[in-house]
């Protein structure tokens, strides 16, 4: 992956998330507050982080294994604990998905921009990656409750939504334009 490319893809993330907070209509409303007890967005979220696990699963040499000459039995393992995740905790499982997604995700695209210091500016894309995988990843992963209660907070006074949005909105389109400075 390049660093346009890398910077790019969160541009475009914040873009999408800040336009759908700006929509603020009934329907995008209801979607984004039902989002961490859904049933799509845990078969989404979660379904495709485990699926993206597994393919990094794959990739483990033997000498990242311990007891297995090969990755199968790992795999095996993750994929029957994922599968069961949906019928033994379905509580919360779109948001822990996300913050699956937010860590998976946020690795090529640090790695990507690792070393390259000649261009400082790919911290305008290092940083907000940072810190959302700080709240995402880390904080709603291990409380998830806490997305439910910050959709809460958001969306009590009718102007956080939209000034969240076009925050979100107006970053995206900065990092877009950041994106093709290298």
């Amino acid at each position: 992956m390049t660093l346009t490319v890398a910077t790019l893809l969160p541009g475009i993330i914040f873009l999408l998330l800040g336009l759908l907070l700006l929509a603020n209509n009934s329907a995008t409303v209801s979607l984004i507050r039902g989002f961490p007890r859904s049933k799509a967005g845990a078969v989404i979220c979660f379904g495709g982080a485990a699926l993206w696990f597994l393919w990094v699963l794959r990739g483990l040499s033997e000498a990242d294994l311990i007891f297995f000459k090969s990755p199968t039995p790992v795999m095996a393992f993750f994929a029957v604990l994922a599968i069961a995740s949906f019928y033994y905790l379905p509580d919360f499982l779109a948001v822990r998905g996300a913050a699956a997604l937010a860590l998976l995700g946020a690795w090529p695209l640090l790695m990507t921009a690792f070393g390259e210091y000649q261009h400082p500016q790919r911290l305008f894309m290092v940083t907000p990656v940072l810190l959302l995988v700080l709240p995402l990843a880390l904080w709603w992963g291990a409380s998830p409750f806490r997305l439910r209660d910050f959709l809460e907070w958001l969306y009590r006074r009718p102007g956080r939504a939209r000034l969240l949005g076009g925050l979100l909105a107006g970053y995206g389109l900065f990092l877009g334009a950041v994106a093709f400075t290298y």
